[in-house]
């Protein structure tokens, strides 16, 4: 018989990577009933339900079903149903991760029912509040039980704003769990093949972020930089279903093609989101990878693959000091500069990350223990 009920809360596809070793390892600890609850703040299939099957998720025990809608709207939707949940099936923890608004609405309500909460990822600090994501972190740091940092910055962050020591696990980089398990099929799998690409002969494309998908005019500046990129190097462009929508609404989709047997200079090739599996072999096989993506600037620095963050600050610079990630910000010229340098061989090829190392799930799972004051 378990002795706690711990609720981990998954909404995002990022969610999904981090919550995956979480989850098993508590199976294997076997101390607690671990409850998955999906949101459904990505709820087509594209964007999280293949990541069940391919992570080997059970199916959640609850799912919320909030779909699309503002900040406000999602949030508050996340809200209502969620608190109905903790009534009935009241948890003794509330496992969070990342920054989306999943994250933020779940501790709110676990805080006022006075159910604790733990937050993955704590500490994260890009210093831009215009961004979402900079309201969730701060605000769900503000009121959370338990903080499991995944790099040093974050960890003084913490401390610089009150949160007692002791409350505060340096426990790495779940994300990287999930990579270093999936990362021999995803190596062995040569997705590039698929897509007619040479092995470290593209660069692989992302952008989903509003501040550079909304604005027209630095979207389509973006866009002639990896355009000019393409003309040296075939650029292979997973797009997101938003960013395909306001490309398609700019009448920018004649700097596109679709996969054909040759890859065209000049013109960049697009799909649209793809398996966690066949993403990483993309990475893993990738010259380069351009994104505004937190999650992709930590996987290149772990595979050290050189990465451009199309974004003018981040909220993990140990990706930018150990990894081998950059922060270019928006503007075309400099983007087209650091790819150079990178197609010349003249880039840092990174350090190993403290924690980075596949086992931050067991250091989690071990705090989680003995804050529920559970003894083996």
């Amino acid at each position: 018989m378990y002795s706690k009920k711990i609720f981990l809360i998954c909404g995002a596809r990022p969610n999904f990577m981090k919550v995956a070793p979480i989850l098993h390892q508590l199976h294997k600890k076997n101390f607690a009933d671990p409850t998955l609850i999906h949101t459904g703040q990505h709820y087509d299939k594209e964007m999280s339900d293949q990541f069940f099957e391919e992570l080997a998720l059970p199916a959640p025990r609850y799912h919320l079903g909030v779909g699309s809608g503002s900040h406000a709207v999602q949030t508050a939707k996340i809200m209502m149903a969620f608190e109905e949940i903790c009534l009935a099936d009241r948890p003794d923890l509330v496992l969070v991760v990342g920054d989306v608004n999943s994250t933020l609405a779940a501790t709110l309500v676990a805080k006022k029912m006075c159910i604790p909460c733990g937050h993955v990822e704590a500490g994260l600090r890009s210093g831009d509040e215009s961004m979402p994501e900079e309201i969730n972190r701060k605000v769900t740091d503000s009121i959370s039980d338990l903080f499991f940092v995944t790099e040093p910055e974050g960890e003084s962050n913490l401390l610089r704003e009150g949160v007692p020591v002791e409350r505060i696990c340096y426990a790495g980089n779940v994300m990287i769990d999930t990579l270093v398990r999936h990362l021999p099929f995803a190596r062995s799998q040569e997705a590039c093949r698929k897509y007619n690409l040479p092995k470290q002969g593209y660069a692989l494309l992302t952008l989903h972020r509003p501040s550079n998908v909304d604005q027209p005019e630095v979207l389509r500046g973006l866009l002639k930089a990896i355009q000019h990129i393409s003309e040296s190097l075939p650029v292979l462009f997973s797009m997101h279903p938003r960013t395909a929508q306001k490309i398609s609404q700019m009448g920018l989709n004649t700097m596109f093609t679709q996969i054909t047997s040759t890859p065209e200079p000049g013109r960049i090739l697009t799909v649209g989101p793809l398996p966690y599996t066949e993403m990483l072999s993309l990475q893993v096989h990738a010259k380069m990878l351009l994104t505004d993506s937190g999650g992709l600037q930590e996987e290149s620095s772990y595979l050290r693959i050189p990465c451009l963050t199309l974004r003018e600050n981040t909220e993990r610079p140990v990706t930018v000091s150990e990894g081998t990630n950059e922060v270019v910000g928006i503007e075309p010229q400099k983007i087209i500069n650091a790819s150079k340098k990178i197609l010349e061989g003249n880039w840092k090829s990174g350090n190993s990350i403290r924690g980075w190392d596949g086992q931050a799930s067991l250091r989690i799972v071990e705090k989680i223990q003995s804050f529920l004051g559970v003894h083996d």
